[in-house]
């Protein structure tokens, strides 16, 4: 194989970009005993990564058993969810709305309410009137205007 692909295979395997079958003509170009002396140190870590291929573990794994402690938190938290949840659904559905302050700080605060439409009301009338009183005003000092105006001219014409 051309040693400028071999190294260009070991820079990219080392990046972490080679492919399975990359990885493979490297292993094999390494097992062989055409190695280049400035390679020599490779030899050793891809004849390392063979061997710790063939490595197995042999021994009998055992899993601790459950313990009846394990069992006992299972269900006691089962119950305190079981428990939180019954008196939050028993007050949530026997909640018989407001107590009786709030019930009396509602009743008083409609009671404003309505009388602060009253009184919106009642203004709203008021300056009603008064848009009339003031258009009056303005048609009083225009007839007045014009009275004068008439009397200006009946003197002049005199």
């Amino acid at each position: 194989m051309e040693l400028a692909k071999i190294t260009k295979l070991l820079d990219a395997y080392f990046e972490g970009n080679t492919t399975l079958a990359e990885e493979a003509q490297l292993r094999e170009f390494f097992s062989s005993g055409n190695v280049p002396e400035h390679l020599q140190g490779y030899t050793a870590l891809f004849a390392s990564l063979q061997e710790a291929k063939k490595e197995t573990f042999e021994k009998e794994i055992k899993l601790p058993l459950e313990s009846k402690q394990n069992n006992f938190w299972k269900w006691s938290i089962a119950a305190s969810v079981a428990l939180l949840v019954g008196i939050s659904s028993y007050m949530y559905f026997n909640n018989n709305g407001l107590s009786a302050e709030e019930e009396e700080a509602l009743m008083a605060f409609n009671q404003a309410k309505e009388t602060m439409f009253l009184l919106s009301e009642n203004l709203n009338k008021g300056t009603q009137k008064v848009t009339f009183i003031n258009e009056f005003s303005e048609n009083t000092a225009t007839i007045n205007l014009i009275n004068q105006f008439t009397e200006s001219k009946n003197l002049i014409l005199k």
